[in-house]
C-alpha cells in the first residue's frame, strides 16, 4: 500500500500547485457595475449589475478587484444579471465597476479532500492500487462472450477495473448505457461519472430509452444529479432531482419557483433604483431561499438513496457526501481521457467494479500550471498513467483494455486516414457506414466527394499574430472557410461546423457569421470553434482550417507540438459526411516534419487526389454572397469605384519594395485630398500625399475603406510570392474591418 499512498501524496501536490498557479494567474475575470452596498452586519454584502448570468456557483469563493485593490469574497447568489457578494471590507456605498476573478480550484480542494478519504481507507486504496496497476491476466471467460455488450458485462463482472477504448462513432455510449442497465437488471447499483454535463447526459437519456424500450423503467429508480442538466433530459419524466420534486414535493417546488421569480423581479428593480426597504428585502428572500434549498437538499439525498443508476459530474460527486459517502457495485466513468488521474482515482475508490471509459487518441485533459507534478497526473490521463497505452504503442491491447472497433459516424474516405495513422488500423467502418452518408456526400461543394483539401498555397502571406494573445489568425482562410459554409448551406446542409486550433482564428471567423450569416444561423446547426471546444460533438460537414502560412517562419506547436496528433484526430472526426481541410501544402511541407499527423494528412488526401488547387477558385465558387464577393485581381473597376466612393477615410496596406502603376498612384492621390488616406507602410510613400503613415511593412496588401469594405489581394503589386490565377475578394463587414485595423495599431 506504500506505492498508492506516494501516488495519492504526488496526486494532492499537484492539485496544490495547479490550485496556487490559478490562485496567482487566474484569467476568468467578470464584468460587474453599479455595485451598491447591502449590508454592514458581520461582513459587507455588496449587490452587483452583470452583463448576462455569471457561470459561477453559489458559495464560490472568488477575489474582488477594484482599481488597484484587492480582497477575497464569497458569491452568495448569482442568477440572472445581478449578483451578490460577501466582501471582507467595506470598498464605500457605490462601486461604479469592478470585476470578479474566479478559477474553479475549490473543486481542486474538494478533490484533495477526497484524497485524504482514500489515504485513510485500506478497501479504497486497494481499488486505487487495482486501477494504477490492473492485475495480469483477465478473469472473464472469454468463450461465453456473445456480444460488445456481453463482453463488457462479463469483463465488469469478473475484473475489478475495465478499460474501454471507444474511438469516434464506435457506439460506446451505446454500449455503455445497455451495460449500466444490464447490472440495473441484477438489482446493481450503479453510478454514471464523467468531467461534463453533457456527457452525463447523454448516457443517462440512453439508460433511460432502453429501459423504456424495455418497459423496465420503475420512477426514481434512475436518477440524473446535479443542477446544470441540458434539454436532452427533458423528454424523459422524473429522472432528475427537479422533475422528481416537483412529482413528489410540488408545493415545495412551487415555493422555490415563487421565491426565485419575485428575487428576479426585485433585482430588476434595483438595477433601476435603489431603496432601502428592497436592499432589506432582498436579504430576506435570500434567507427565505436558503432554508427551502436546505429542504430541497434533504428531498434529493432520499432520492439518491432510491436510485439505482445514478448520473454526476466528477465535480459533483467529489463535493456531495450524497456521492461520495455511498458505496456502488459498479462505476461507469466516461470521457476519461479527459479526467485528471486523481479523477479517474477518486472515481475507482467508490465503486467495486469500474469501467474506465474514453479515447486516448483524442485531447487529452487541460490544467495550466507547467509544474513538473501538475505535467504527470493532470495533463495526462488514466490510460497513459496506468500502463494501457505501453501495450498500444507496443502493438498489442491490453488484457483489460476492450477496443470498440467498428465506427459507424464517418465516410469510409475520411475514416481511411484515422483507422490508418491514428488507429493503427485497429478500427474499421460498419458496412452500412458509406451508403447512409452518400445524401451528404452527393450535394455541394464538391458534390460526390467526402474528403478534399483546398490547397491555399502561393496565395500571399496572410498568417498575422493577435497584438494581445499571439493566437494566429489567417484572414485569407478565414474568407475561403466562409465561403465554403457558404456553398454547403445553399446546397441545403445545414449541420456545419468550422474548427480551427487557434482561438483568434476562430473568433474572427464567429465575428464574420455575427456580422452577414446571423439569419442563415437561425435556421442552421452551425459553430465556429477551436478543436478542444468541438471533442464530443459532430456535424455532416467539417471545415477544418489550420492557418499556418507565411510569413511565419515555423508551424505552431497546437499543429506540431505533443498533442497535435490528437487535436487533428478530433479534428477530423467530429465529421460524418464531409471533410474539407484548408491548408497551405507548402508551408506545411516546409515547416512540419514527414512523420507529423498534419503532413500526413496533407500527403494522404494528395495521393488519394482529393486536392482542389486555388486554380480551381472559380469553378466551385458558384454562390456569391452579397457581402462576400470573389474576382480576378486584375479587374480594377469594382475597387477604383469604391475607391471613388469614399466618405471618410482609406487605409491601405502596401508591402515592402511594392512598386505601383501610375493608375493606382492617381487614384489614390485623387482621393488622399478629399478622404483620409492612411498607408501601412515602411516606405514613405510621399508622392501620394499620404495624411497618415504607419512605418510598418506587413507581409499582404488589403485596402479598407470607410472602416467597412474590406478588399484582399490588392492591389496586386504588393503581392508576394502569388502564383495565378491571381484572386481578390471583397467584404462588406464594419465589424470585420474594424477588427482588422485595431489589429493594425490604428485609431480612428
Amino acid at each position: 500500500m506504500t506505492n498508492t499512498i506516494s501516488y495519492i501524496k504526488e496526486w494532492q501536490q499537484a492539485l496544490q500547485n495547479e490550485i496556487n498557479y490559478l490562485k496567482k494567474y487566474g484569467s476568468n475575470k467578470f464584468l460587474v457595475t453599479n455595485g451598491r452596498l447591502l449590508s454592514t452586519e458581520g461582513s459587507y454584502t455588496y449587490y452587483f449589475d452583470t452583463s448576462g448570468p455569471l457561470q459561477i456557483p453559489v458559495g464560490s469563493t472568488i477575489k474582488f478587484e477594484w482599481g488597484s485593490m484587492k480582497q477575497n469574497g464569497r458569491v452568495l447568489s448569482s442568477e440572472g444579471r445581478g449578483v451578490m457578494v460577501d466582501l471582507e471590507k467595506s470598498f464605500g456605498d457605490l462601486i461604479p465597476e469592478a470585476y470578479l476573478c474566479h478559477d474553479p480550484w475549490e473543486l481542486l480542494e474538494q478533490l484533495i479532500e477526497r484524497l485524504d478519504d482514500i489515504k485513510k481507507n485500506k478497501q479504497k486504496r486497494l481499488r486505487v492500487k487495482k486501477l494504477m496497476d490492473p492485475s495480469i491476466p483477465a478473469k472473464h471467460p472469454v468463450e461465453k462472450i456473445k456480444s460488445n455488450v456481453h463482453e463488457l458485462v462479463l469483463r465488469s463482472k469478473y475484473n475489478p477495473i475495465t478499460f474501454v477504448w471507444g474511438p469516434p462513432g464506435t457506439g460506446k455510449t451505446y454500449t455503455l448505457a445497455r451495460v449500466a442497465a444490464n447490472k440495473y437488471f441484477q438489482d446493481k447499483r450503479v453510478l454514471v461519472l464523467s468531467h461534463s454535463n453533457q456527457a452525463v447526459d447523454v448516457l443517462i437519456s440512453e439508460v433511460t430509452s432502453f429501459l423504456k424500450k424495455k418497459s423496465r423503467f420503475r420512477e426514481g429508480e434512475v436518477l440524473r444529479y446535479g443542477g446544470n442538466t441540458g434539454g436532452l433530459l427533458s423528454n424523459h419524466e422524473a429522472i432528475t432531482t427537479s422533475q422528481l420534486l416537483q412529482l413528489h414535493s410540488p408545493m415545495l417546488a412551487e415555493e422555490k419557483d415563487m421565491l426565485t421569480e419575485e428575487r428576479r423581479k426585485l433585482k430588476q428593480d434595483l438595477a433601476r433604483s435603489f431603496s432601502k426597504r428592497d436592499t432589506n428585502y432582498l436579504l430576506e428572500l435570500e434567507t427565505k431561499m436558503a432554508r427551502v434549498l436546505d429542504k430541497i437538499r434533504q428531498k434529493e439525498i432520499e432520492f439518491i438513496k432510491d436510485a439505482y443508476v445514478v448520473g454526476a459530474t466528477l465535480a459533483k460527486a467529489a463535493s456531495d457526501s450524497a456521492i461520495f459517502e455511498k458505496e456502488f457495485d459498479v462505476v461507469i466513468l466516461d470521457e476519461a481521457s479527459m479526467a485528471y488521474v486523481p479523477q479517474a482515482a477518486f472515481a475507482a475508490s467508490l465503486g467495486k467494479r469500474v469501467i474506465i471509459c474514453g479515447d486516448f487518441k483524442q485531447l487529452p485533459p487541460i490544467a495550466s500550471s507547467r509544474d513538473h507534478l501538475v505535467s504527470t497526473w493532470l495533463k495526462e490521463d488514466i490510460f497513459h498513467r496506468s500502463g494501457v497505452v505501453e501495450w498500444v504503442n507496443n502493438g498489442r491491447i491490453h488484457p483489460h483494455l476492450f477496443l470498440l472497433k467498428e465506427q459507424r459516424r464517418m465516410h469510409p474516405d475520411i475514416s481511411a486516414f484515422t483507422n490508418k495513422y491514428i488507429y493503427h488500423s485497429l478500427v474499421g467502418d460498419h458496412e452500412s457506414v458509406r451508403s447512409s452518408r452518400n445524401s451528404i456526400v452527393e450535394k455541394a461543394p464538391f458534390q460526390g466527394r467526402a474528403s478534399v483539401l483546398i490547397d491555399t498555397s502561393y496565395t500571399g502571406g496572410h498568417c498575422i499574430q493577435e497584438r494581445t494573445s499571439h493566437s494566429r489568425m489567417n484572414p485569407w482562410q478565414v474568407l475561403l472557410s466562409f465561403q465554403l459554409i457558404h456553398e454547403s448551406y445553399q446546397a441545403g446542409l445545414k449541420s456545419i461546423g468550422y474548427v480551427t486550433p487557434y482561438r483568434a482564428q476562430a473568433q474572427l471567423m464567429n465575428l464574420l457569421l455575427e456580422d452577414i450569416y446571423e439569419k442563415e444561423r437561425v435556421s442552421a446547426d452551425l459553430i465556429a470553434a477551436t478543436v478542444h471546444r468541438f471533442q464530443g460533438s459532430e456535424r455532416d460537414v467539417m471545415i477544418f482550417d489550420t492557418v499556418d502560412s507565411e510569413p511565419q517562419i515555423r508551424a505552431g506547436m497546437l499543429l506540431t507540438g505533443k498533442d497535435s496528433e490528437r487535436l487533428i484526430n478530433v479534428a477530423i472526426t467530429r465529421t460524418k459526411g464531409k471533410f474539407i481541410h484548408v491548408s497551405n501544402r507548402s508551408f506545411i511541407r516546409n515547416h512540419v516534419y514527414s512523420g507529423k499527423t498534419l503532413r500526413q494528412l496533407g500527403e494522404h488526401q494528395e495521393l488519394r487526389q482529393q486536392l482542389v488547387g486555388t486554380v480551381d477558385i472559380g469553378r466551385w465558387i458558384r454562390n456569391q454572397h452579397p457581402r462576400l464577393q470573389w474576382m480576378h485581381g486584375r479587374k480594377l473597376e469594382r475597387v477604383f469605384k469604391d475607391i471613388e466612393m469614399a466618405r471618410s477615410s482609406i487605409v491601405i496596406s502596401l508591402p515592402s519594395q511594392t512598386v505601383l502603376t501610375e493608375e493606382w498612384r492617381e487614384r489614390l492621390r485623387n482621393r488622399a485630398q478629399q478622404v483620409n488616406l492612411t498607408i501601412i507602410s515602411d516606405d514613405e510613400w510621399p508622392e501620394l500625399l499620404v495624411n497618415e503613415r504607419v512605418d510598418e511593412g506587413l507581409s499582404f496588401p488589403f485596402i479598407i475603406i470607410d472602416q467597412r469594405f474590406l478588399w484582399l489581394g490588392l492591389p496586386l503589386e504588393g503581392l508576394k510570392g502569388v502564383r495565378p490565377p491571381y484572386i481578390a475578394v471583397r467584404l462588406d463587414s464594419e465589424k470585420v474591418s474594424e477588427y482588422l485595423l485595431g489589429q493594425f495599431l490604428i485609431k480612428e
